[in-house]
């Protein structure tokens, strides 16, 4: 099979580590498995875990960057699937919540994002809202305050919890390969129920990010 090229019901996998914050690396690896994922019929598989701590911020330009290829792989007509470990933050939890489903191991916590004393205005923040109106999301969303994975699971921000989610996720991906095609992205759309308030949730976010880094360069 000529290089780059992808099986039907070929396995796409991604590392997220949400230690090392947000790269150029990683954005280019997510970018990379939804080049390969558009025209085959394929399922994106994400192993997500890690919480930043004392790494480089990222410039305004590099979360426009990742925030594109996260929207490109809410789109795809590949299904996507998340197996998460341990705490889940910044870039981590990100990708787990544009995946199409979590599986999480029982001791994740979904840890929104914060800087200097606040939460982390990102994106995050609007999928989490998108997904649950529960009360320990409004804390998480406002206040910042970690979800458990029982919590999570409760609140409709993970699909399982599992000892081992990578055996939840071969389970789940054995039923997947004929879930395939442009519908896919449009059922997606019908389940969010207002696909065009994105774009502007999107603008509203970036602009508080680059407020929040200034702020934050300021007092450093």
């Amino acid at each position: 099979m000529p290089e780059g090229t992808v099986e039907a019901g070929e396995v796409l996998e991604v590392d997220v580590d949400g230690t090392r914050g947000l790269t150029a690396d990683l954005v280019a690896a997510v970018s990379g498995v939804c080049d390969r994922a558009e025209d085959h019929q394929a399922v994106v598989v994400m192993r997500i875990r890690g919480s930043a701590e004392g790494v480089a911020l990222p410039g305004i330009a590099l979360v426009t960057k990742w925030e594109g290829v996260l929207r490109r792989l809410e789109r795809l007509p590949a299904a996507s699937v998340a197996a998460m470990w341990g705490p889940c933050a910044g870039v981590a939890l990100d990708a787990a919540l544009a995946a199409d489903y979590r599986v999480a191991h029982p001791g994740v916590q979904l840890v929104p994002g914060m800087l200097s004393g606040g939460v982390w205005p990102g994106m995050a923040l609007y999928r989490m809202s998108r997904l649950s109106q529960r009360a320990a999301v409004r804390r998480a969303v406002l206040f910042g305050e970690p979800l458990g994975a029982d919590e999570a699971l409760a609140a409709g921000l993970v699909d399982e919890v599992a000892q081992e989610p990578a055996v939840g996720v071969e389970r789940l991906v054995e039923r997947l390969p004929g879930v395939w095609g442009p519908d896919l992205a449009i059922r997606r759309d019908l389940l969010r129920g207002a696909g065009a308030d994105f774009e502007g949730a999107l603008g509203g976010h970036l602009a508080a990010c680059d407020r929040v880094l200034r702020r934050h360069m300021d007092s450093v």
